[in-house]
């Protein structure tokens, strides 16, 4: 936090120590659009929820299939607000074939953008319905009220195992690279991992 600087203050504050400054910043407003880390400057400050600190970070989005829990895609991306829905999107786009498929997601997808284009690209969107947005949820009956949503609520759960493993186990919790292309790549390297540890899993389950 102490890199995430003014972006227009020319003169820094001298410090007592220039290894590592003590910088005084409570009380000031910081945001992405006046600030940003002299030391990695791709990273964004954001929240994961509401009471919780800000911290500068990225964005690390998974795609996994429900029936074996496998990691499909994944994309590491700037910590924008949307990027959870951007990137979804375009991991929706790069599924092969031309059937269509349904996608299960929390109340964070259930905006009318994402919903839209989903059934654009013939995409069944099966996500939590956020009755306490503006407006409603932009779901209705018309999909809930199948059992394939329900069954999606429940699996698409499998999702939080794997973020689990890559934050413990694949020490991902806090990122040591620098620059959206070196986290992406040790992201997905990560990914990959996880997914060689769950086939053996699975194999040995139906063996």
């Amino acid at each position: 936090m102490k890199s995430f600087q003014c972006k227009d203050d020319k003169n820094p504050p001298s410090a007592d120590d220039a290894g590592n400054p003590t910088v005084n910043f409570h009380g000031e407003k910081r945001s992405n659009r006046t600030h940003a880390s002299q030391t990695d400057p791709e990273a964004k400050l954001a929240r994961k929820g509401e009471g919780k600190e800000a911290k500068l970070s990225y964005s690390g989005n998974l795609l996994v299939e429900n029936r074996n829990g496998l990691i499909v895609n994944a994309m590491a991306w700037e910590a924008n607000g949307t990027a959870e829905c951007d990137t979804a999107l375009v991991m929706l786009e790069q599924i092969a074939g031309t059937k269509r498929v349904t996608v299960g997601g929390d109340k964070g997808f259930d905006t009318a953008d994402f919903i839209s284009e989903c059934r654009h690209m013939q995409v069944t969107p099966h996500v939590a319905q956020n009755d306490g947005r503006r407006g409603g949820s932009a779901l209705d009956q018309r999909t809930t009220r199948h059992a394939g949503y329900r069954i999606s609520q429940k699996k698409r759960k499998r999702i939080e195992e794997c973020f689990g493993w890559l934050k413990t186990i694949a020490l991902l919790r806090k990122v040591r690279h620098r620059g959206l292309f070196k986290v992406d790549w040790v992201f997905t390297f990560a990914c990959a991992a996880y997914n060689l540890v769950r086939l053996r899993n699975l194999s040995i389950q139906m063996a």
